[in-house]
């Protein structure tokens, strides 16, 4: 993130506290979102945080997620309301790395001397792409995993006498997701090609575990545009390695990926980098396990 966006981030939380302080009260005064006194209250930043602290705490928690879903992340601002959560929460469980922007100013912002702030990834070996990180930390199982252990220990550390429970829990996941890991590796194995082009630079994590290499259309974050010269790169790409799939995702327009599929005679499908959900999935309780095999399905479509 640039300087101005920084700059803009801070001066919004300021600006939110401020009206917090000034003309809302107390977050005792207003009530809270918060229904189960004898549960954990737990605010996650993003979908996977979300999935991972739901499959993890189980019913010993009750968990809010900050980003609404339908709602494409890099977007996301925080309102008075979400301030106010925060400072009545137990604990606030991000992924870090940079994919939630409001995060350390946010903190910083907060008077909850209750709160237990958990940075998942904080142990994750991140890629550099142009000088930034990639935060799509999730999109590796092997990166899902350590931050569950992360998520873990934070829910021991706060609520040890449930210990057990979450340890249980924790390792039954992970069975699952090393069982996910599998049945990648199994259905990757015949691909005849290598390379994916994907609206965004998100799946770099997902590429280096499977031996997989990706061309984005836009950077690290998905509101970028592609200048002409870009486009025509793409293009001709395309036509030259016989791409015959362009990667777009459910919560960002396809207008641009749908533009390079007509010129390159390709056609376009999802590739899901799991930064949420839509309200239809979240209805039909679709989870991080349920989107990684239909990326999974994606992939061998585009890879064959």
């Amino acid at each position: 993130m640039n300087i101005y966006k920084k700059m803009a981030s801070l001066c919004f939380v300021i600006c939110i506290m401020a009206e917090m302080l000034t003309g809302c009260g107390d977050g005792a005064a207003m009530g809270s979102r918060f229904q189960d006194e004898d549960k954990l209250s737990v605010v996650t930043s993003i979908y996977p945080m979300y999935d991972f602290v739901s499959k993890i705490a189980g019913g010993k928690a009750e968990i809010i997620n900050l980003v609404p879903a339908g709602t494409e992340p890099h977007d996301f601002e925080l309102s008075t309301g979400d301030m106010q959560l925060l400072e009545q929460a137990d604990m606030f469980i991000y992924n870090g790395a940079d994919m939630e922007p409001f995060a350390d100013k946010t903190i910083q912002a907060l008077s909850n001397p209750n709160l237990t702030v958990v940075e998942a990834a904080s142990g994750v070996e991140l890629i550099k792409e142009d000088g930034h990180s990639d935060p799509h930390t999730w999109l590796s199982v092997e990166n899902a995993i350590a931050e569950c252990g992360v998520i873990k220990d934070a829910l021991i550390q706060v609520d040890g006498e449930n210990a057990d429970y979450y340890t249980d829990n924790y390792n039954a996941y992970v069975e699952q997701l090393k069982e996910l890991d599998e049945t990648f590796r199994e259905g990757l194995k015949d691909i005849s090609k290598d390379t994916i082009v994907v609206a965004h630079q998100a799946f770099g994590y997902l590429c280096k575990e499977y031996g997989l290499k990706q061309e984005a259309v836009e950077g690290l974050t998905a509101d970028s545009e592609p200048d002409s010269a870009r486009m025509k790169e793409l293009i001709d790409f395309c036509k030259k390695e016989d791409i015959h799939v362009i990667f777009f995702e459910e919560l960002v327009s396809p207008k641009v990926a749908q533009t390079i599929a007509n010129e390159a005679d390709a056609e376009t499908m999802v590739l899901n980098p799991i930064e949420g959900i839509t309200a239809e999935q979240e209805k039909e309780g679709t989870d991080y396990i349920t989107l990684m095999k239909e990326n999974l399905k994606a992939l061998q479509k585009a890879l064959k």
